[in-house]
């Protein structure tokens, strides 16, 4: 079975997840050279995409970089949010929703993972 075709039977909310992650991994990507090439937001945007093909492929190893990407994510969020504060309010929303979706994609692939899985 191919790899498109099984892109077609697989659900919404299966592919949201990954979707996600994959998204973020590139806008990370894209604004790099933005903020004059981080190191941190390079290693997050890679991070983030490599967890969305973990995802997507059902490795083993996806939940572990979700809870990698989990921490990395909300200690970049709120470090950024504390520094900046609303005094840009495009950034300060911004790590906000970031934080609050992160939160809510790895509380799904959590509570969806199941106990056999390690």
């Amino acid at each position: 079975m191919s790899f498109v075709s099984k892109l077609k039977t697989v659900g919404i909310k299966t592919l949201a997840p990954a979707v996600f992650y994959g998204v973020v991994g590139i806008i990370l990507l894209t604004l790099l050279p933005l903020a004059n090439f981080p190191p941190h937001i390079a290693l997050t945007g890679i991070l983030s995409i490599i967890t969305a093909y973990g995802i997507l492929k059902k490795r083993f190893w996806a939940l572990w970089l979700v809870v990698a990407v989990f921490a990395v994510a909300t200690t970049l969020s709120l470090y950024t949010l504390s520094i900046v504060g609303f005094t840009n309010w495009i950034v300060g929303t911004s790590m906000i929703v970031y934080a609050v979706l992160t939160w809510l994609v790895t509380l799904y692939i959590v509570l969806k993972r199941k106990p056999s899985e390690a």
